[in-house]
């Protein structure tokens, strides 16, 4: 009888450790979504260096006229622009194509990705558009 209580608590024992384990994953993970939400609010696309003040309502002007707006404005300044400001402007070209050409969003995602480095401001924004365009 005291082997079949000792082999209980051994098996209660191994079930909790198990348990533990898994939960102390899914909090792990909880954590790390948590940080790169948090890194990914705290980017303000306004306060990235790469593109002169006297651009910005000329930017917002093509922001407010769609796809096309934004992609003849990347055409006119984008040789002055510089990263990570260019990078975070073609991306939001690419969620604004999407739905209308889904190769060219790939294709500008592509090319904003290779050239980012993984220690850029907007590399966790990368991260989570990676899913949809790679």
């Amino acid at each position: 009888m005291t082997k079949v209580i000792a082999a209980v608590i051994v098996v209660a024992f191994l079930y909790g450790g198990w348990e533990l384990f898994f939960y102390w994953e899914r909090v792990k993970n909880e954590e790390d979504e948590q940080k790169k939400k948090s890194v990914a609010v705290a980017v303000q696309p306004d306060q990235l260096p790469g593109m002169s003040p006297e651009l910005d309502n000329s930017l917002r002007a093509a922001q407010s006229l769609g796809p096309e707006g934004l992609k003849n404005f990347l055409k006119a300044y984008g040789n002055r622009l510089q990263d990570p400001r260019k990078a975070w402007i073609e991306l939001d070209y690419c969620q604004m194509v999407a739905r209308e050409n889904t190769a060219e969003a790939k294709r500008v995602f592509a090319e904003v990705k290779k050239r980012t480095p993984h220690t850029s401001p907007i590399w966790p924004r990368i991260e989570q558009l990676a899913k949809t365009y790679d």
